[in-house]
């Protein structure tokens, strides 16, 4: 048994999916994970970890959109403005996602869909560096 922690930064350029599956993957073969759980936290309250569709960027389009209205970007609706019309909406959209994702390793595997990526969902609409930790426990 082990465990081996990572840490990848992903910078954002406003608001959108940005997948990191291939980052992923690339660190488990790098470090020759046979089988365990890898878990994903991200470090931020205004982004999120979702486990999407990675065929069609419409299904991308479409996520953006519907979080948009469900948290729509006006200040007059929040009392939490400090830091501009997007604040408040992006904790809203990252309490409704997920802050860790949990994933299988199987026979050097990573067990995801045949469509299926792992994104970080950025809802802020300004750059950020984001961190991503990697735990992986497992042999």
């Amino acid at each position: 048994m082990k465990q081996e922690f990572y840490n990848l930064q992903i910078n954002t350029n406003g608001q959108k999916l940005y997948e990191f599956t291939n980052e992923t993957i690339h660190w488990i073969n790098k470090n020759n994970f046979k089988n365990g759980m890898l878990n994903l936290s991200i470090q931020h309250t205004s982004a999120s970890l979702i486990v999407q569709e990675n065929a069609d960027p419409d299904v991308q389009t479409d996520l953006i959109k519907y979080f948009d209205k469900l948290a729509p970007m006006d200040n007059k609706l929040y009392v939490h403005t400090i830091e501009g019309k997007d604040d408040m909406p992006a904790h809203i959209k990252s309490a409704l996602t997920n802050n860790q994702i949990s994933l299988s390793i199987r026979n050097h595997k990573l067990l995801l869909g045949t469509w299926q990526g792992i994104y970080l969902f950025e809802h802020r609409l300004n750059s950020n560096k984001r961190s991503i930790i990697h735990h992986f426990i497992g042999e």
